[in-house]
């Protein structure tokens, strides 16, 4: 069950598309929220701020510090509105470390919620969603930027390639699939194979949990395998993706796989996804 879940606002943004997602998720569950809002501090050395007189980075840390408390109390607001138990805190970190503490946090939580990062503008959201999913340890749920509406889980996509991350994103994703209309298990091969069918076990898996499930299986020679994921969403109106997320980092530079990236970088729906 999912009864504790951790998520990172969305601070200077005009939508907190993660806090709206969470509350919706932790209403579903009768869950308990803990809210982070990150006070970035300012990138001094080395950087524009290098030199600088400090009333001016102390106009930039009040700006942050306000962003974070308006985006705090905005979130606390739907929440009393909701009837949801939450918690609240502001954290004042540089922008790479924010990204650790978050981590270390989301260990505590069934489930961490997190914003797609937009594109080309966000590398605090960027670096809190990598480290969420590589160094927590716990299933991490995204949410698009464009995202619009809560929790939906008429039908839910489950990627199916049989590497020990997928197996671990369906194990999390349980209580979601429990819950969810239909399951369509997508497996994508770059040709056909006659001698079998891919995802058998892991769909009969599913259903001997009295899960309705479908499984869909796709040959695409030459499309790489997020298009192809985020295709098929697009055309069977599917609510939630469940993945393995891909990739490993390297002195502490996250280095994601190529299907995890393309996700990430062009979702069109909340995609729940486990290293």
């Amino acid at each position: 069950m999912i009864k504790d879940l951790v998520v990172n606002l969305s601070v200077g943004k005009q939508r907190d598309v993660a806090g709206e997602f969470a509350l919706s998720v932790a209403a579903k569950f009768d869950a308990h929220v803990s809210a982070v809002a990150f006070a970035y501090e300012p990138p001094i050395g080395g950087s524009v701020f290098d030199g600088m007189v400090p009333s001016v980075i102390d106009t930039w840390r009040a700006e942050r510090e306000a962003e974070a408390k308006q985006a705090r109390e905005s979130f606390e607001g739907r929440a009393r509105i909701g009837k949801i138990k939450i918690d609240s805190r502001i954290i004042s970190d540089g922008t790479a470390n924010a990204a650790q503490v978050f981590a270390s946090l989301a260990r505590n939580y069934d489930l961490a919620v997190v914003a797609q990062p937009e594109p080309k503008t966000d590398l605090p959201e960027s670096l809190i969603v990598e480290a969420a999913l590589f160094d927590s340890g716990r299933p991490v749920l995204v949410v698009p930027y464009i995202q619009d509406g809560g929790l939906k889980l008429d039908r839910v996509a489950v990627c199916w390639d049989g590497s020990r991350n997928a197996a671990r994103a369906i194990g999390d994703a349980m209580p979601l699939l429990a819950r969810a209309g239909k399951i369509d298990v997508i497996t994508v091969a770059h040709k056909e194979r006659r001698d079998q069918v891919p995802g058998t076990l892991i769909a009969t898996h599913l259903a001997r949990h009295k899960l309705k499930v479908e499984l869909k299986p796709i040959v695409a020679a030459d499309g790489d395998a997020a298009n192809v994921i985020l295709s098929y969403v697009a055309d069977n109106d599917i609510d939630l993706i469940v993945m393995g997320g891909y990739g490993h980092t390297r002195l502490r530079e996250f280095v994601l796989g190529g299907a995890t990236r393309g996700i990430l970088e062009t979702m069109t729906v909340p995609t729940l996804m486990a290293h």
